[in-house]
């Protein structure tokens, strides 16, 4: 029998990055040259000690997890960018390389997805079949999952309270993808938005992202994964989506393993910054759950519809967005009528720091996102903020931003 793990007791992170061509940085189907075992025969997962390699649903992206939950997020980065390291290496043969970032900045899904033609092929043609996977936000879309695992009902309870009040907070940290089809759209988390409405088929799939206000796992189970399931059952008659992964709210429960799982994080520059946002993530439940600045009650009376509210206008603005609803920040002990989610993040970490629950380099690397901005912001800097750029200059910048991934630098550039 399993052994249940309790409230911030280990850590599942995981990370998506996109194959793409090492000169034109086209997209490039090829993740299954690298997706081998020692045979050479392609395979949905290849184990490397403490972090696996595995497919997605797509053929141009290759996702890194760790092996088993680690005991602390101290440590990981180094693990993670060694595996980034050796993939790049096993695709230079084949003109390969990873590409970090939310999406593409110029993929065409229409013209460009292939779905992973092997194994777990039957889940994504059912996907495909349902909802037409050759769309951005189905074959463009990287992100980071962070798993954390609860041990009985009064957690798992706590700790999906405490997640739903974060969820609007994070594009202000994680959001890398402002831009598609060649431009700059005005959002800087264009992933999610893509995200939110990709089963719009049936929309209970994901629900306005932020979960439903429950906090029991029968409730859970009756009121969210039941529901979806009646929800797609014309659709799917010989059951292959039933299954709580189906779920594709920004947070949800995998009971199979007894996790929480967040979905809402664009993959960063390199897997320091991944990590260090995870962190710093880690850094604020934690408080919540401790009831530091209201009661778990007052934290569940939260409806879903204030949170969405903030975290679609992150999407837009992200550590621009000002946040107006003064109950909301007095969840976290902040006592202003109004403040920037930049505002919300610096008083968070400064806490946190205070308390030791960040490590130094964790801590250095949330100090530069939060004050340069995410990486979407950073991103259009760098494109000076032109709506359409220049070839040569979107290249360049796409360039450097791989670049980075493989030395495991963040990505900054002056003004």
């Amino acid at each position: 029998m399993e052994t249940r793990r309790g409230l911030f007791s280990a850590f599942g992170v995981e990370l998506e990055y996109m194959v793409v061509d090492s000169e034109s940085l086209d997209v490039l189907p090829a993740a299954e040259t690298v997706l081998r075992d020692d045979a050479g025969t392609i395979t949905g997962e290849v184990e490397r000690g403490d972090v696996c390699w595995s497919n997605e649903l797509v053929a141009h992206v290759i996702e890194l997890k760790v092996a088993e939950p680690a005991p602390a997020l101290d440590g990981l980065e180094q693990k993670f960018q060694a595996e980034v390291q050796e993939i790049n290496r096993r695709l230079e043969p084949h003109n390969g390389r990873l590409m970090p970032g939310g999406m593409h900045p110029w993929m065409d899904p229409l013209e460009e997805t292939v779905l992973w033609p092997h194994e777990y092929n039957a889940v994504y043609a059912a996907f495909d079949r349902i909802f037409s996977c050759q769309g951005h936000g189905w074959s463009n879309v990287q992100s980071v999952h962070l798993n954390l695992p609860f041990g009985n009902d009064d957690e798992f309870g706590r700790l999906h309270a405490a997640i739903r009040l974060v969820l609007p907070l994070l594009p202000a940290l994680t959001a890398s993808s402002p831009m598609v089809d060649g431009r700059l759209t005005g959002l800087m988390d264009n992933r999610l938005e893509f995200y939110r409405t990709n089963a719009r088929a049936i929309p209970l799939v994901s629900g306005k992202v932020i979960p439903e206000a429950v906090f029991t796992t029968t409730d859970y189970r009756e009121q969210i994964l039941e529901r979806l399931y009646e929800a797609i059952a014309e659709h799917d008659p010989e059951k292959i989506l039933r299954n709580e992964w189906l779920n594709a709210r920004g947070a949800i429960a995998r009971f199979e393993r007894n996790a929480i799982e967040i979905r809402v994080m664009d993959v960063q520059e390199c897997p320091a910054a991944d990590v260090a946002i995870c962190a710093g993530v880690v850094a604020v439940l934690k408080e919540l759950v401790e009831e530091t600045h209201v009661s778990f009650a007052a934290q569940c009376a939260v409806p879903v519809e204030p949170l969405a509210s903030v975290f679609l206008e992150s999407l837009r603005n992200a550590e621009k967005t000002v946040v107006w609803n003064d109950d909301y920040l007095k969840l976290f002990g902040i006592q202003e009528e109004e403040c920037s989610l930049q505002g919300v993040w610096r008083t968070l970490l400064d806490r946190a720091a205070a308390k030791g629950r960040i490590g130094a380099n964790h801590l250095k690397t949330l100090e530069i996102i939060v004050n340069e901005g995410p990486l979407a912001r950073r991103l259009s800097r760098g494109l000076r903020e032109k709506v359409e750029p220049e070839p040569e200059a979107l290249e360049e910048v796409y360039e450097f931003l791989c670049q980075c991934l493989d030395e495991g630098e963040l990505f900054r550039v002056e003004g």
